[in-house]
């Protein structure tokens, strides 16, 4: 499929994919500096897995509230692992981390008249320190990074995989799978600190080849084997991938697990800003209902 591709569109997508192949593992979390943050015990002095986890969520928390890009929630997660996976993080001092990597992927993505001031930014977080302290961290961040703030992400890899998919299928059948339940379980995912680990490549493939077994989508089976061979994808780490895909899906639409909570925010703002975010939320929360839903009809982001 991959290889006989003839449109202009199909050959454009197809030069996107070889790019972001070519420099996927560039700027990616240290696979050894997450584990530790995996293996280390909860006792309020260290960086564990569930404190990164809980902060991931609040950055989504934030992404939903002021209607961002999904790319600017993925390149967020990107730079807060590459940090936390890099230096040792006292957990009073995750939320300027969380937050001050959040704002650099918001002024990298989003456009500048959407960009909020750094003021509105902490009170809207709930937090107690300081724009000094926020543009302090960030500078730390930045260092730590060696000031490379763009990165290959998952999300980059589902949009192409998708619209590659798409291309081959005939126009009414193209409907056959929902970008935004896609991008939905991408989200859930990211909430995990061991899919960090994960190549952003095998991570999108993962999600859309489980939601094609799911949806019983028989036509796209064939595309995504030629994905996979194109993208130099073991089948063993699809298919080990996959597998724990379903079972973060599994818990993440289940009661059991605690969802981003948009609400919990508070509007500490002028009337006039918070009236505008407030809109632009209900917008995207609008376009975007079907992504709010995974394996039951529940709303799993607020």
């Amino acid at each position: 499929m991959i290889e006989v591709l003839t449109t202009t569109d199909s050959q454009k997508l197809l030069h996107q994919l070889n790019a972001l192949l070519e420099q996927e593992l560039r700027c990616q979390p240290k696979v050894c500096g997450l584990r530790l943050i995996e293996s280390a015990h909860d006792n309020g002095l260290r960086m564990t897995a569930r404190l990164r986890d809980f902060e991931v969520k609040d950055l989504l928390s934030l992404t939903q509230f002021f209607g961002f890009d999904t790319e600017t929630f993925s390149l967020a997660v990107n730079l807060l692992d590459r940090f936390l996976s890099k230096m040792k993080v006292q957990p009073k001092h995750l939320g300027c981390v969380g937050l001050s990597c959040f704002y650099l992927a918001v002024k990298s993505i989003e456009e500048e008249r959407n960009v909020p001031l750094a003021t509105d930014l902490i009170r809207i977080s709930q937090y107690r320190f300081t724009v000094s302290d926020l543009m302090r961290m960030e500078k730390i961040v930045l260092e730590k990074v060696c000031w490379k703030v763009k990165a290959t992400t998952a999300f980059q890899f589902l949009q192409l995989y998708y619209s590659l998919l798409q291309e081959n299928l005939p126009y009414e059948r193209r409907n056959s799978l929902n970008f935004e339940r896609l991008e939905a379980q991408l989200k859930a995912c990211y909430c995990r600190i061991i899919f960090s680990k994960a190549k952003p490549s095998v991570l999108a493939l993962s999600i859309i080849a489980l939601e094609i077994q799911a949806q019983r989508c028989v036509e796209l089976t064939e595309g995504v084997e030629c994905l996979q061979k194109h993208s130099k994808i073991n089948g063993r780490d699809l298919t080990f991938w996959q597998e724990l895909v379903s079972k973060c899906l599994t818990e993440y639409s289940s009661n059991k697990c605690s969802k981003p909570n948009v609400q919990k925010l508070k509007w500490i703002v002028s009337g006039r800003t918070a009236l505008k975010w407030s809109l632009n939320w209900i917008l995207t929360a609008t376009k975007n209902s079907s992504e709010a839903f995974l394996h039951k009809p529940e709303l799993w982001i607020p």
